[in-house]
């Protein structure tokens, strides 16, 4: 049995037939607890961030890459499922999931 049971959905799950590449890509992810909290976060691989700055640097964004920031990031190493969830799982038994992630709030409140 799970100590922390959660539910896992990522992103790029949802993206056409050979978009995502796990190695190289960033994806937002929702973790969704047994009491129904949902949490959002983005894990983006390590190998993404040279492709981030290489996609600044031609487009002028961010001062041409000299920097990078996104809210609520965890660095991977792939963003594969297992991966994702062995994150998640580090991130509950250690409770830094509330720190690393931000609550999603309910659209109804």
């Amino acid at each position: 049995m799970d100590v922390h049971p959660f539910l896992l959905w990522i992103e790029a799950e949802e993206w056409p037939a050979g978009q995502w590449t796990p190695a190289d890509d960033v994806t937002d992810v929702i973790v969704t607890l047994p009491d129904g909290s949902r949490w959002v976060g983005s894990c983006c691989a390590f190998a993404h961030l040279d492709t981030l700055r290489r996609n600044c640097a031609e487009s002028g964004e961010n001062l041409g890459g000299r920097y990078l920031w996104a809210s609520d990031l965890v660095l991977v190493e792939d963003t594969s499922r297992a991966t994702l969830e062995s994150v998640v799982r580090d991130l509950l038994a250690r409770d830094e999931l509330r720190t690393a992630f931000s609550e999603v709030e309910d659209e109804a409140a």
